[in-house]
């Protein structure tokens, strides 16, 4: 794939599975504003590898749940480079894939819910906002969210993220619905359980190994491997898929 010339915005890419994004679109010769929310230090390591890979790279700090901090946030990418090409949602609420100590429905307060869905929903309804005038006034761009193949085979029950995740499918297929007449396509990818994150540091080795066995490949995935299913459906390649869900777990999903 050819991303020489374009611009990518990729929300959460400090670290884990949006600095594997970053870097995977920079190896591919993109330039690419890596946001991150507070570790500029990462960031800013992420950038530099972004470099090293050939491409170009700058860190952008925002909170995408803030919508006036995102609108800045644009403005200066616009700004820097004149034009977006790609946007993807990776950022999210932090979360720990941990079963023994993850909160029972009973337990859990709508807070919790709401924690998340401005986490996944709320920022990636932020980000649109704010770059869809420039994709219109082009009559192009591509969007890709990142989602959960728990919406489809909640191996685990994380109520709270799962359903966050649940209503960004259908947010994404709502704004491809209305965004395909004018050019623009939306849509998801939806990973597994991705060793190592953040997220997945608290998942203990008995329980990798139990999804592991579940999974065709008999493995979990990397953030390396979920990198290059989002340059697919950034890329020309995809140009006529538009309110689809990629699973990217190795086969535990299969539709």
């Amino acid at each position: 794939m050819d991303f020489k010339g374009k611009v990518i915005l990729v929300t959460g890419a400090g670290r884990g599975i949006g600095a594997a994004i970053a870097r995977a679109f920079a190896r591919e010769g993109a330039m690419v504003a890596v946001n991150y929310l507070q570790n500029s230090e990462a960031a800013t390591e992420v950038v530099d590898a972004c470099k090293q890979g050939g491409g170009d790279a700058w860190p952008i700090q925002a909170d995408v749940t803030c919508a006036p901090a995102v609108n800045g946030m644009v403005e200066s990418v616009l700004h820097e480079m004149g034009k977006i090409d790609v946007l993807v949602n990776n950022a999210f609420a932090a979360y720990r894939f941990d079963p023994e100590q993850r909160g029972l429905f009973w337990e859990l307060g709508w807070a919790d819910y709401q924690r998340q869905l401005d986490g996944a929903l709320r920022s990636t309804f932020n980000v649109c906002q704010a770059v869809l005038p420039h994709f219109r006034k082009r009559s192009q761009g591509s969007i890709v969210n990142m989602v959960s193949d728990l919406v489809e085979r909640p191996t685990v029950p994380y109520h709270d993220y799962t359903t966050a995740k649940s209503a960004l499918i259908g947010f994404s297929r709502n704004l491809a619905a209305e965004l395909g007449p004018l050019g623009i396509r939306v849509n998801c990818v939806a990973p597994g359980l991705v060793y190592p994150t953040a997220a997945s540091r608290a998942t203990r080795e008995e329980v990798k190994d139990m999804i592991a066995a579940q999974t065709p490949l008999r493995r979990i995935a990397t953030p390396e491997d979920v990198a290059g299913p989002v340059l697919f459906l950034a890329s020309d390649w995809s140009r006529f898929m538009t309110g689809q869900t990629l699973f990217v777990d190795g086969g535990l999903v299969m539709r």
